[in-house]
């Protein structure tokens, strides 16, 4: 049976019209060059290069071998080399930045698509110039930055709600809600328990500003809780009520541990963008993480 590595140096020595040249370009040595070229010769059974003082010529019956055999070679390599690169792909360790609620909704879902990951915390702006310095191949943002050196993609949207554990009693909110009594609203909203995932309150001051035009609210949280995932693990097994995004909150109202209280029309989404710097080597990622968060996000609440 003929060994497809003689046809490889068959090539090689055809290209160069020379045995050195051949064995460096295929990594090997000038003597194994020349016996896989005789071995192919047995097997064909006619010669194939005429030596010369300087290298070799292929003879007729090498440039008919040649022409028969060089656009499979040329594919059979292609092959290869695309099969080698995607088992590299599959392999390399990529960087990611996001931010730790972000990470929360997402974390699961990127760790289950790659086998190796650097993950960093970060917000919006250090998330950027990371990227912008090429020392982070991806950050995942809710902000867009659009330069010439990085390029972004819109991967879904994400919605801050109000939730609260399946056994607190919200009857009395949805009549003041339907009956758009917003003084009423907040009153009740204030007299609850409260869960933040940051001191500062950032999710709560946005919701209260959009909600009630109003950029401050006026309880103070309960407890703080650094994760939002664990925030929200704990807010379903006890009372109170917390602003969270949608995507963190939707697998425990699935599973009726939390529900869902308040989905105000006059709080916004939000856009999840993909960042990467421009003509870097992880694409093929790119177009992974793009495409498994959009199929993520379609799924939203």
């Amino acid at each position: 049976m003929v060994n497809l590595e003689w046809y490889r140096t068959f090539k090689a020595v055809y290209k160069n019209g020379n045995f050195s040249v051949a064995a460096k370009e295929l990594f090997m040595s000038q003597p194994a060059v020349s016996q896989q070229i005789s071995m192919l010769e047995a097997h064909v059974g006619n010669k194939l290069f005429n030596r010369k003082s300087k290298g070799v010529e292929p003879t007729e019956y090498a440039k008919l071998l040649n022409n028969l055999i060089i656009d499979a070679l040329d594919r059979l390599e292609s092959v290869e080399t695309g099969f080698r690169a995607k088992a590299e792909d599959a392999n390399r360790l990529i960087s990611v930045g996001i931010s730790k609620h972000l990470f929360d909704c997402v974390g699961n879902l990127l760790i289950s698509k790659f086998d190796l990951i650097d993950f960093t915390f970060a917000e919006n702006d250090e998330l950027f110039e990371l990227v912008d310095a090429k020392k982070l191949d991806f950050a995942i943002t809710t902000k867009r930055f659009d330069t010439f050196d990085t390029t972004y993609e819109i991967v879904g949207k994400i919605k801050l709600i109000l939730v609260a554990p399946t056994s607190l009693d919200i009857t009395e909110f949805r009549q003041r809600l339907k009956a758009d009594n917003f003084t009423e609203i907040e009153q009740w909203l204030n007299g609850q328990k409260w869960y933040s995932h940051d001191a500062r309150i950032p999710h709560i001051k946005l919701f209260w500003l959009h909600a009630f035009n109003k950029k401050r609210p006026s309880m103070v949280p309960n407890y703080i809780i650094p994760s939002e995932s664990e925030m929200l693990r704990l807010l379903s097994k006890n009372e109170g009520v917390a602003v969270t995004w949608n995507c963190n909150a939707r697998n425990y109202i699935k599973e009726n541990k939390l529900q869902l209280v308040w989905n105000s029309f006059h709080v916004p989404e939000e856009f999840v963008y993909v960042l990467t710097p421009k003509n870097n080597n992880v694409n093929s990622f790119f177009e992974i993480i793009s495409k498994e968060l959009k199929l993520f996000f379609g799924n939203r609440l």
